[in-house]
């Protein structure tokens, strides 16, 4: 059962934690976020455990709802004291603040359109991360997304999964892995490696294609390197460039990579 993998965090989310990745959200899933039609007129927004404070919840809320405005949001936290405090403090007729883990505590006339759970599967058997996913994703309409992953304690290095819930299968699609860094840690590829999500950490050894990626993405960033692009945006960006050129799936994108993105959606899926 997934339940047994929901395990009590520290939660101590600092403010601006996944301010990155809500503006990644809004400029590629504008879409999701507005979508009306049928079941997606009622459908809500879960951030699933939010800690100790409701910090990342209420920012994802005003960054979303810049773009739709009746947009439902819920914030979901395993600890029964935590979710009563946020929901005392800041509930309010489209914000609600529940007790709950991976089986997430929607009624059957509140689809998700976004599930977002970051910082959570960092215990337990790495082979058992999907049956956390696949109850993440249960209420989450096809077409809709669920994003898990990892991220440092400010924000500043983060690498998540997108899972997108098809009509075709109950389990989400591995539609691809986002990366991303502010910079202030430096760049070189190695460091989003060690934040990478729990089930894929074992996985960059050699044979394996997460290490073939990595691989690839350190030689075009000595590459670039070599070629003057020392600063580490700079560094950034032309590494990736270069990866695209070699590697399929890899998006170069200007906004991702002026805002230190980069999404990989292999063909065929994430590596499982």
């Amino acid at each position: 059962m997934a339940g047994e993998l929901d395990t009590p965090t520290r939660g101590r989310t600092a403010r601006g934690r996944l301010r990155a990745l809500d503006a990644y959200l809004c400029q590629f899933e504008a879409a999701l976020l507005t979508r009306t039609d049928d079941a997606w007129d009622r459908a809500v927004f879960v951030d699933v455990g939010f800690g100790e404070h409701p910090w990342t919840t209420l920012e994802s809320a005003t960054a979303f709802r810049a773009l739709n405005p009746a947009l439902s949001v819920v914030g979901v936290e395993l600890e029964p004291e935590r979710a009563s405090a946020a929901a005392r403090a800041h509930a309010d007729a489209r914000t609600h603040f529940r007790e709950g883990g991976f089986a997430l505590p929607l009624s059957p006339d509140e689809p998700a359109r976004l599930v977002r759970a970051m910082n959570l599967l960092r215990q337990g058997p790495p082979e058992r991360i999907p049956e956390a996913h696949l109850a993440m994703s249960r209420h989450v309409l096809p077409g809709g997304l669920l994003v898990e992953g990892s991220s440092d304690t400010d924000g500043a290095v983060l690498v998540a999964h997108l899972l997108r819930r098809t009509a075709e299968a109950e389990a989400p699609a591995r539609e691809g892995l986002l990366f991303h860094t502010d910079f202030s840690r430096g760049f070189a590829p190695l460091l989003l490696r060690d934040w990478l999500p729990r089930d894929l950490r074992r996985r960059v050894r050699p044979g394996e294609p997460m290490h073939a990626f990595f691989q690839a993405w350190e030689a075009a960033w000595k590459a670039a390197r070599a070629e003057g692009h020392t600063a580490p945006p700079d560094a950034f960006a032309e590494s990736v460039v270069r990866l695209a050129r070699m590697t399929p799936g890899v998006c170069a994108d200007a906004w991702l990579l002026a805002h230190g993105f980069l999404r990989w959606c292999p063909p065929g899926g994430t590596p499982a």
